[in-house]
């Protein structure tokens, strides 16, 4: 996976074997991934890479990620609870996502029409970053790491396998990581314990 940010814009993700082909995804949807670089960048966010995609943050929040796939690409806000959305836009990745975090494009040019809901999204979940405000925990969930969640956020696929998974499977995870003091120390363990969720098993599985 990359570890620099213009890979990502040149060669693709480095998470399957299309990676720096003509194939690659971020190939067909380049304009409009540009496009919603541009818009993160002008709002005054902090460019960095997590989880192989593009991440913009806020006073050391993640506000946004950006993604692209074969039939879309996609701006997926972090902390979605929290979102208005009065322009009806977020969808939601998959049928086990708990609320609408996404806008997804099928068209280069739509980036540059919608520019303005865009940048009032950002601005909106920016001052919740800037404020500290985070959504409320609801009953009976896990109290998962905060890396865990921006990972599950981030990686729709990653999501609906672990959402899937025991609780006592899930439990593992939170389990090892919470035993990890350095925050990247436990955003490189979510990455190398990706393909053990997707085939559904404990931290501790073989």
């Amino acid at each position: 996976m990359i570890t620099d940010i213009e890979d990502f814009f040149t060669q693709g993700c480095g998470r399957c074997e299309r990676f720096a082909t003509a194939d690659c995804s971020t190939r067909r949807w380049i304009d409009g991934l540009n496009e919603l670089r541009r818009i993160c960048l002008e709002a005054g966010l902090a460019e960095t890479v997590k989880w192989a995609h593009p991440c913009y943050m806020h006073e050391g929040r993640n506000i946004v990620i950006i993604g692209a796939f074969r039939g879309d690409f996609r701006l997926t806000f972090f902390n979605a609870a929290l979102m208005k959305d009065p322009e009806g836009v977020l969808e939601k990745q998959g049928q086990n996502t708990r609320y609408p975090d996404m806008i997804r494009f099928v068209d280069n040019a739509a980036v540059a029409k919608m520019e303005p809901v865009i940048r009032a999204y950002l601005k909106e979940a920016t001052e919740y970053a800037a404020a500290g405000i985070k959504p409320a925990k609801e009953v009976g969930e896990i109290d998962l790491p905060e890396e865990l969640i921006e990972a599950l956020d981030s990686d729709p696929e990653l999501a609906e396998a672990f959402h899937d998974l025991t609780p006592g499977r899930k439990k593992s995870y939170v389990i090892n990581l919470g035993s990890v003091k350095k925050s990247e120390t436990r955003t490189a363990r979510i990455a190398k314990f990706r393909n053990h969720i997707l085939a559904g098993k404990g931290a501790l599985e073989r």
